[in-house]
């Protein structure tokens, strides 16, 4: 359940970061860090999708209305 929240979070944080990229093209918040860091970030984002896809429908409460865990 934590590694879910972790994910989820980071997801939120890749979510926002692409709604000012595409508001504001100039504005991504990669910029601000050095390029290894924004490379760290971004991959941890593509792995908490990965991770989120995987377990969605066993933490969905509308995928699993019982609201039990598979």
């Amino acid at each position: 359940m934590k590694l879910h929240t972790i994910a989820f979070i980071l997801l939120v944080i890749g979510g926002l970061n692409w709604l000012l990229v595409a508001i504001w093209p100039s504005w991504d918040l990669g910029m601000y860090i050095t390029p290894m860091i924004a490379r760290i970030v971004y991959a941890l984002v593509g792995v908490s999708a990965i991770v989120e896809a995987a377990g969605h429908k066993k933490l969905c409460r509308n995928c699993n209305p019982s609201g039990q865990q598979m």
